[in-house]
């Protein structure tokens, strides 16, 4: 890419689409399209396929998603599957026809079996059944990653998927009924501290150990990707570090400031009880992660109370 390229971040509002538009300003690149939902609904082809004859993108970053936490992906997989698989097959499908110079497609980790060895290198793709609770979304990213890999082997476009881990940060998903454990348990903490409850609920027993990846950082890594890769292997993106959800609701706890107890209720399930990415092929390309955990979820606090209000939170 150069400063003068012209780059379509589909998802420019959400956690990692805002993320990476704030990324690409800061490092000059000013020829950004965006379009909202209402000015461009991804599941329709007809749109899609308008927009990329009249816009002409030359990059494109797919952070488009319909995205949510274990409540969201178990009461509703048939939207999670459809919704996603639409979004992917009109942006790639229509970014080849068009031929954009180079496609970014964004996954998530839950694509690795449910049992895969730890750290989950890139190779343990398909070699293990997924995690029931995410399954349907995680069949959808599978297919965008792969969809990515044939037009580039039969066509040669170059288009790259990388995985992130679980991420954090401005403009996350603070609704306790389709969030992820971060931001709930953000909004919990919060919510306890300023109604002077007495403890605060944690679904399930704890004991998983997670990976969180502040979304800045997350952004960085993928315009680095952008710039820098051009293989048709996915590359994990995360830290290399992990956490107990009973360490992570602690942290949190301290953060927040709440001085009550924590309540593990252990009929919510778990999910996965390790998912941990091995990040040395992002390393061996030269990126690393830069925020520390501690730090990141005070300032994913910190957006949280100011933009409350917008979120409709008290």
């Amino acid at each position: 890419m150069n400063k003068e390229s012209k780059i379509y971040v589909a998802g420019h509002r959400g956690l990692v689409g805002s993320a990476i538009v704030r990324n690409l300003n800061e490092k000059g690149y000013n020829n950004i399209i965006a379009r909202t939902h209402k000015e461009l609904d991804l599941i329709n082809q007809e749109q899609v396929r308008k927009f990329f004859e009249e816009e002409s993108p030359e990059y494109v970053f797919l952070a488009a998603a319909k995205v949510g936490g274990i409540n969201a992906n178990n009461t509703y997989p048939a939207d999670f599957i459809y919704d996603n698989l639409q979004i992917q097959n009109n942006v790639i499908k229509a970014a080849h026809d068009y031929k954009i110079t180079k496609l970014l497609f964004l996954g998530s980790t839950c694509i690795y079996p449910k049992l895969a060895p730890q750290p989950i290198k890139e190779e343990y793709l398909l070699s293990g059944y997924l995690e029931p609770t995410n399954e349907a979304y995680a069949i959808a990213k599978i297919a965008g990653l792969k969809m990515c890999q044939y037009f580039k082997r039969q066509y040669g476009d170059n288009f790259i998927s990388c995985m992130p881990t679980n991420l954090y940060g401005p403009n996350d998903n603070f609704d306790l009924n389709n969030s992820h454990v971060l931001p709930a348990l953000i909004r919990k903490f919060h919510e306890a501290k300023v109604n002077n409850l007495s403890q605060v609920e944690i679904w399930g027993t704890g004991k998983p150990l997670r990976e969180f990846l502040y979304v800045d950082d997350m952004a960085d890594a993928c315009v680095f990707l952008m710039e820098n890769y051009d293989g048709e292997e996915h590359v994990n993106v995360g830290t290399g570090q992990e956490v107990s959800i009973r360490e992570l609701a602690q942290l949190i706890k301290e953060v927040v400031g709440f001085d009550g107890d924590m309540m593990f209720n252990t009929n919510m399930p778990d999910g996965t009880l390790r998912k941990l990415t091995d990040v040395s092929n992002l390393h061996r390309l030269g990126w690393r992660h830069k925020m520390d955990l501690r730090y990141g979820i005070r300032l994913a606090y910190e957006w949280f109370r100011e933009e409350r209000s917008i979120l409709k939170i008290e």
